[in-house]
């Protein structure tokens, strides 16, 4: 029988700038998505970022670009919260992530070096508990996902599932992310990750879409992102249009 999970909300985080993460920790934000999948983030710039969470007490997940066992330990070893790993298609694909992030059971390299092991001052045995509680969520993208949707929650340490609306609008050859086949197949991922009581997680524009999604199941919001909500906020102060600035160019 499933449970009833608290919200937990957060917002995309596409600019690089720890200080951004200072900011956002003062806040009742629970937590950050740093967006290295479409956002130009190398590997030192990533570790800013986490650095910037650790700092301000707020956990730092990253979305990865690619399923690949290098850029998940190295995402890891930096001392991120969790991966939201984009275009899951099916349970192996979940396993396969999931061996990746993994100490025991899995097959991620150990190292006490890292920020994760608290640079070699936690115990081995200490340094791969605390390794092992990173949160891997699956994004579902595509109709194959959808279908796949129950077996992937299911598998063991697979912490949610994450319903990625614009890339499953393209699978499905719409180009709209509120088409009524997209909501469907939102309706039926976010049932099967509260079936297996995991994290039934999207991304969502803003409160009156979380609020729309809060009832269909929804647990763990991604609200807009850093860019997204510093424009509405200087458009609240300037303005309703933008400014003509062909003069100027």
């Amino acid at each position: 029988m499933h449970r009833t999970r608290p919200a937990q909300i957060g917002t995309f985080v596409k600019t690089g700038a720890p200080q951004l993460i200072e900011v956002l920790g003062s806040t009742a934000l629970d937590f950050v998505v740093i967006d290295a999948e479409h956002a130009p983030f190398d590997r030192g710039m990533l570790d800013l970022m986490v650095m910037g969470g650790h700092a301000a007490r707020i956990p730092v997940f990253i979305r990865i670009p690619e399923m690949n066992p290098a850029v998940i330990l190295s995402c890891l070893d930096i001392g991120a919260a969790g991966l939201l790993v984009p275009h899951v298609d099916s349970a192996e694909q979940a396993r396969e992530v999931v061996a990746m992030a993994r100490y025991r059971g899995g097959r991620r390299g150990y190292s006490g070096g890292p920020r994760c092991a608290r640079y070699a001052s936690l115990s081995m045995a200490q340094a791969l508990h605390q390794g092992d509680q990173a949160q891997i969520i699956c994004q579902i993208e595509s109709a194959q996902a959808v279908a796949q949707a129950q077996a992937i929650a299911e598998v063991p340490d697979v912490a949610g599932l994450f319903v990625g609306r614009a890339d499953l609008a393209l699978a499905m050859g719409l180009d709209d992310a509120r088409a009524p086949a997209v909501l469907q197949a939102t309706q039926a991922v976010l049932q099967a990750a509260t079936r297996a009581d995991k994290l039934a997680g999207m991304h969502v524009g803003g409160t009156p879409e979380r609020e729309q999604f809060m009832h269909q199941g929804a647990n763990w919001f991604v609200v807009a992102s850093d860019q997204t909500l510093l424009r509405q906020a200087v458009q609240a102060i300037a303005g309703a249009g933008p400014k003509d600035r062909s003069a100027a160019a």
